[in-house]
């Protein structure tokens, strides 16, 4: 299998898990305030997970594009 289908799809459900998280805390499912807390943490960190992988997938399509940089201005100069 393809690594970006399963990037792809670990994202999807970590963006479904925190919509989850999200709705659940919305429709007043937090009945104390340590549940709050660990509900916020957990968004927290689907949040973060989500971030790192975004960043992650950036620098790998800018290695990527480094291949097809020409750069015109070293060659060397007509004397």
């Amino acid at each position: 299998m393809d690594p970006l289908v399963i990037v792809a799809k670990l994202q999807k459900l970590i963006r479904d898990n925190l919509q989850r998280i999200g709705d659940n805390m919305i429709s007043g499912g937090v009945d104390n305030m340590e549940k709050y807390q660990y509900m916020l943490g957990q968004a927290r960190a689907y949040q973060y997970l989500l971030q790192e992988i975004s960043n992650l997938l950036k620098a790998k399509e800018r290695k990527e594009d480094e291949g097809n940089i020409i750069d015109l201005g070293k060659g060397k100069p007509k004397a």
